[in-house]
């Protein structure tokens, strides 16, 4: 049986810059999605939100899903926070060579 696994993640423009939180069940096809702003009306396309700064794995799609609202419910300190816990530099995650090796 295949294990399936989610992410939450946060995409970011700039150092404490625009934020954008959302799901998925495949992260590098996403982000990529987000880069190469594939869907030009989104709003990570809108305020060039490209990088990404955060991620968290989940088993279950609900505990993502819940994961998501709550953090879109959040304050944006928390975001911030969460981003700095793993990421201090503001790196783009998705251009370190552990991102790519799944």
């Amino acid at each position: 049986m295949k294990k399936h696994i989610y992410y939450v993640y946060i995409m970011f423009n700039r150092r404490n810059g625009t934020l954008y939180v959302g799901v998925t069940n495949d992260i590098v096809r996403r982000v990529h999605e987000h880069q190469r702003h594939l869907f030009p009306d989104s709003f990570t396309a809108k305020y060039g939100c490209d990088k990404l700064g955060y991620y968290e794995e989940f088993q279950y799609v609900n505990d993502a899903l819940e994961r998501e609202k709550k953090l879109k419910a959040g304050c944006r300190a928390t975001k911030i926070q969460l981003i700095e816990s793993i990421n201090p530099q503001w790196l783009d995650l998705s251009q370190q060579d552990v991102f790519w090796i799944r």
